[in-house]
């Protein structure tokens, strides 16, 4: 994965005249930091967030998306990839010192091989977008969600991090880790003004997500949903997001996992025949 550039360091995308300013200039809103913000859950995470008068800032790596997404919804686009320490710092530059809501998305399945032929570089690029990515961009963050004595952290992880099915092996142990982190950082964080939790989706019919895992392969990537009933869709998934960010300050959501009905389990997936 190539390092993102942002431009002087300078978030872009944000007009400071906006009606959220206040009188001298300076933006009132509470701010939120989504990563991964570029499409699917991110991008649908970051409308429900502002529409809740959230300032949020857009990370991803396709500048291109983000730049348009933070012009619709007065929003800053800062690019940035989570695999990527000297990225990462840039955006905790340009977030400042200041975070509300932290909502770490960047992650992603690639391939389905089983685990006798599974491919270690696809292993390992799964860990660090979905594990040290997160771990990155939390690390960079906690000082300004701290600094606001109501931070939360709102972790993007899957059923996968508690389940298992044959061919996800790489996917499923990279979302357990994830899980694993979530856990433990609620743990060390319980005297600290900052919560952390997880959202953990099931089947989720994104533009992307399918895709990426296949690379690029469009018919087997939609053999995934075909003939499911109604499965999740990213709006879904982001207004769980967003109530679990708005719960009052003494409220955590630990882990919320939300499926569609038509899924009982990673495998047990109801069809139209």
């Amino acid at each position: 994965m190539s390092e993102d550039t942002v431009r002087g360091d300078l978030p872009v995308g944000h007009d400071s005249a906006s009606s959220g300013d206040s009188a001298d200039g300076i933006d009132a809103r509470r701010t939120a930091v989504v990563t991964g913000a570029s499409s699917g859950i991110g991008a649908a995470a970051a409308r429900s967030l502002a529409a809740q008068g959230f300032r949020v800032v857009c990370a991803a790596r396709r500048v291109d998306r983000i730049e348009a997404l933070a012009a619709e919804i007065d929003g800053v686009a800062v690019p940035c990839d989570v695999t990527s320490e000297p990225s990462v710092a840039a955006l905790a530059r340009a977030v400042g010192g200041r975070l509300h809501v932290l909502v770490n998305n960047a992650g992603g399945a690639l391939g389905a091989d089983p685990v006798a032929q599974g491919s270690v570089e696809d292993w390992r690029e799964m860990y660090e977008v979905n594990v040290l990515g997160t771990l990155r961009v939390t690390q960079a963050l906690l000082p300004a969600l701290e600094a606001t004595g109501e931070g939360v952290i709102v972790n993007v992880g899957s059923i996968a991090g508690g389940l298992v099915y044959e061919g996800g092996a790489g996917y499923t142990a990279a979302k357990h880790a994830e899980r694993a982190l979530t856990e433990t950082l609620r743990l060390e964080l319980v005297e600290r003004p900052v919560r952390v939790g997880e959202v953990a989706p099931g089947m989720v019919q994104t533009e992307g997500f399918s895709l990426v895992r296949f690379r690029g392969d469009r018919a087997r990537a939609d053999r995934v949903y075909e003939g499911v009933v109604d499965p999740l869709v990213a709006e879904d998934v982001a207004e769980a997001i967003t109530w679990m960010a708005t719960r009052p300050a003494h409220v955590n959501i630990d882990l919320l996992v939300i499926k569609p009905r038509a899924q009982a389990a990673p495998h047990r997936i109801h069809r139209r025949t």
